[in-house]
């Protein structure tokens, strides 16, 4: 079936400029031709009204991690307390409440713009390790999630074998671990693209992947031209563990092991020395900040300006999803920079947007998406601007106010594979999204 669709965007983000008046053609889920200067709607267009942005990529998701909002942040301590406290939740996990809270949480991101997410997924079986009698159980309830809530997914299928260097899962990490390596290869290649998904994988850091077993992971995603990510120096106490271990730091053990390349993304990249700095860049590995997260834990602010000048390609994520909305992860990205060297203007908001949409699509395995241009996915999202944050600044300047003022609450639609998955603010899939959330947080405190 040929399914065309005009849609008329009162003004359009081209790349680098704010256009108004723009037809954008779609059939098949693809956008067919972009009309200049269309200063009416032609007859049976949806109308947009707004400023219209390619589909957000959330290129770093962990969903279960949305059940710990609010309670997470209760008193102080560090990472590595938080991290006993997210244990306990990723202990409560099946597939079907899995299911549930995935649905609700990547409902949440379409009503925030995002139109594609790279869900790095490691709670792969039964509490103690026993696998499901599908393996891939909880992968697939992710994928199929979502699909539900109507964005695209990148699977970044994890390998999580260890609890630090030579030392065996614990209690919590034995469903996260197939063994080896070769045992997680053997099972994530069941895994296989849909239309709205595609398998990547991912080494959750090098404290959980043995260094013996990196090119096993990195192997796997070469052969099939897959992303593969990898948490990389988020803490300095793990760069310490891996000198002392191995007498290099993180991104050096990757470099040795051929994780490094174009294809590959580091999350955070925070504490990294500049030789580091170097052998990512050189390389062309890309690197995903999570400010808001970040932030959260008490992590610390990653060279992300160094890093995009040594060559490293830059996206975004909401990672725990403290909160889940792209435009603040890159205001955030500029505003941390501002902060460190107080200085003002360290990327336009033409490149914090390309972070946030073009870039991380590309990180996620999704190269045609992320532009409003023929032949792309016809996957986009409208900010009002007339809301008490946007309202007021020329629509001409629409990229700057998109990135420095409006949040999430400002998307008033979504529209992916040229459907409408959130119209007037409104997810047309998932009629209650607040429920959803709530109903599915609730399943699993109990």
């Amino acid at each position: 079936m040929h399914v065309t669709q005009t849609y008329w965007l009162e003004h359009a983000w081209l790349d680098t400029h704010v256009e108004p008046g723009v037809a954008v053609d779609t059939a098949d889920g693809r956008i067919t031709a972009v009309r200049s200067e269309v200063t009416t709607p032609p007859p049976g267009a949806e109308i947009l009204r707004g400023l219209t942005l390619p589909g957000l990529a959330n290129a770093h998701s962990h969903a279960f991690h949305r059940a710990l909002r609010g309670t997470a942040q209760v008193g102080s301590g560090t990472f590595w307390t938080w991290r006993e406290v997210m244990y306990a939740t990723a202990a409560r996990l099946t597939p079907d409440t899995y299911h549930a809270l995935a649905r609700a949480v990547y409902a949440e991101m379409a009503l925030a713009g995002i139109t594609a997410v790279g869900e790095f997924h490691y709670v792969h079986h039964a509490p103690g390790g026993t696998p499901y009698a599908d393996p891939n159980a909880m992968g697939e309830a992710l994928v199929a999630a979502a699909a539900e809530a109507g964005i695209r997914i990148t699977l970044l299928d994890t390998a999580y074998l260890s609890s630090g260097f030579g030392q065996p899962p614990t209690t919590h990490q034995l469903r996260f671990s197939d063994g080896t390596a070769d045992a997680w290869a053997e099972r994530c290649s069941v895994l296989k693209d849909r239309d709205h998904a595609r398998i990547g994988a991912a080494i959750h850091s090098v404290r959980a992947v043995p260094a013996d077993q990196l090119e096993t992971v990195a192997r796997w995603a070469e052969e099939r031209r897959a992303p593969l990510h990898v948490h990389l120096s988020e803490q300095t106490a793990e760069n310490d563990a891996c000198r002392e271990a191995h007498g290099c730091t993180p991104a050096q053990l990757l470099a040795l092991h051929g994780v490094l390349g174009p294809r590959t993304t580091g999350v955070h990249n925070t504490h990294l020395t500049a030789e580091d700095i170097s052998l990512i860049g050189s390389s062309g590995t890309g690197t995903c900040m999570c400010p808001t997260t970040e932030r959260d834990l008490a992590d610390g602010i990653g060279p992300a300006v160094a890093l995009q000048n040594e060559g490293s390609r830059l996206c975004l994520g909401s990672d725990s999803h403290a909160v889940i909305d792209l435009l603040e992860e890159a205001r955030a990205m500029e505003l941390n920079e501002r902060l460190r060297t107080r200085t003002r203007g360290h990327w336009t908001a033409a490149a914090l947007l390309r972070a946030a949409s073009a870039d991380g699509h590309a990180a996620l395995g999704w190269d045609e998406a992320g532009t409003l241009e023929p032949g792309a996915l016809a996957d986009f999202t409208t900010i009002a601007l007339d809301s008490v944050r946007t309202a007021g600044p020329l629509p001409r300047l629409g990229a700057e106010s998109a990135v420095f003022a409006a949040s999430a609450a400002d998307v008033s639609h979504t529209v992916v594979g040229g459907r409408h998955v959130v119209r007037d603010g409104v997810h047309r899939l998932v009629p209650d999204v607040p429920k959803a959330l709530a109903d599915a947080v609730a399943a699993l405190r109990g």
